[in-house]
């Protein structure tokens, strides 16, 4: 079995191993579609539990960032409020188009963003307390411009949020457009395989047999058809959501620099050990002043999607948003501490209490033991995954560490320890 194991995830340099947490998902989506009777996997509600969690997971992208660099933001829900509030008023009161709006509110981010990265980074305060003292100003902010009302957006804005990708091409009794999508993705599988088999060729590397390969590809693709026929099939006028496409584009586009380039890995060195980072080099200020701009950016992207798909802006959006994004990566693997953590390991965990959440919600349990029941899932799947860790079981925590290992032994340590105990940057420029 361990030989199957190491064949068919690519053994421990391979970051296939986190899919222990997509099968923990995949098990929780067929628990509730038997208490369900099959409402969680209907075209209705899977279309809704995108649209309704997608900015939600855009936080977590960001979150894992700051969470991998050794802080915390407990500013974004308020962060997102504030940008809704601002970007609907200039809509409102000084009819700017829908799409300038938008870049309005990014630049507002990104302003707010430098302004708590200028503190944390440059004047040397803690980023619990700079974006404590965010969450209670940005707050205020959006309560004092709004007057604590509601304020519509225009149709053409709500699209980010409600819209879906539109109707073209013969009638199938499909989206056209959403099966298209799904093929994309089929073949994008097929060929990072095919990808990654000629390369251990080309290194002179062993390549694993075949039917290895052809299960790898099977089964997502097997994941991706039946996704896109419910997604694509659902009443018309639906399909797959316009904030699905937002999130998948951010979710490469993050996924590739945190993987593939230099200031992605700096993140992880400063996480891991900040001193030994700076000492080899890693400009430790621009990147925690750059980590906290991001989180700030995404926070206003999450904050328009939310507005435009309740169609207008009000004093009580953002709340709690911060705690659900802490949550998703913390389900997702990522470590306390700092320096450990992915992308696609964080929305799987928001996916996790997504589904969670759907699914009770489905089920008629009331909204107070809806969040008891988080709560506690929260609490249990990190301190399980951590006893297996300290046990040396598998430990989802420890499979997201892999692909930021260098090729060592099972049971060598890790960067960010060998790092601390030797003085060395955890990562490789």
């Amino acid at each position: 079995m361990k030989e199957l194991q190491k064949s068919l995830f690519g053994g421990t340099t391979s970051n296939a191993r986190q899919f222990g947490m997509i099968f923990t998902l995949v098990a929780i989506v067929l628990l509730f579609q038997i208490l369900t009777d099959g409402l969680t996997l209907n075209p209705g509600n899977l279309i809704s539990l995108v649209s309704q969690y997608s900015y939600i997971l855009i936080l977590a992208i960001g979150m894992l960032m700051v969470i991998v660099a050794g802080h915390i933001d407990l500013s974004v829900g308020s962060i997102a409020a504030f940008v809704g509030i601002v970007v609907a008023k200039v809509m409102q009161e000084y009819s700017v188009p829908w799409f300038v709006a938008i870049l309005i509110g990014l630049v507002v981010g990104a302003l707010i963003g430098a302004w708590q990265g200028f503190w944390v980074a440059y004047v040397g305060v803690p980023a619990f307390i700079v974006t404590l003292a965010g969450m209670l100003l940005f707050r205020g902010g959006n309560q004092y411009i709004g007057n604590a009302d509601t304020i519509p957006v225009p149709e053409g804005f709500r699209t980010i949020g409600a819209g879906f990708l539109p109707e073209v091409g013969p009638n199938t009794g499909y989206n056209n457009l959403t099966l298209l999508l799904g093929l994309v993705i089929c073949v994008a599988v097929v060929v990072r395989e095919w990808r990654g088999r000629r390369t251990r060729r080309e290194m002179q590397a062993e390549v694993a047999p075949m039917w290895i390969s052809v299960i790898r590809i099977a089964i997502p693709l097997v994941v991706v058809v039946f996704a896109s026929l419910q997604f694509a099939g659902g009443r018309v006028g639906t399909s797959f959501p316009i904030s699905g496409i937002i999130l998948g584009v951010l979710v490469v586009i993050y996924g590739f620099v945190t993987r593939n380039t230099a200031g992605g890995r700096h993140i992880y060195a400063v996480g891991g050990n900040a001193r030994a980072a700076e000492l080899s080099g890693v400009k430790l200020k621009r990147v925690n002043f750059l980590v906290m701009m991001n989180m700030s950016v995404l926070a206003a992207l999450a904050g328009m999607i939310f507005v435009a798909r309740s169609a207008a802006s009000g004093p009580q959006d953002g709340i709690g948003w911060e705690l659900d994004a802490i949550a998703a990566v913390f389900v997702g693997g990522a470590a306390v501490s700092g320096g450990l953590g992915t992308i696609s390991g964080s929305i799987v965990g928001g996916l996790v209490m997504a589904v969670l959440n759907n699914g009770l919600q489905l089920m008629g349990v009331g909204s107070d033991r809806v969040q008891i029941i988080k709560g506690v899932v929260l609490l249990l799947a990190v301190a399980f995954d951590a006893y297996n860790k300290k046990q040396g079981r598998f430990s989802v925590i420890d499979s997201l560490m892999r692909p930021f290992r260098r090729d060592t032994p099972t049971g060598a340590e890790s960067p960010a320890e060998a790092g601390q105990e030797r003085g060395k940057s955890p990562v490789a420029g």
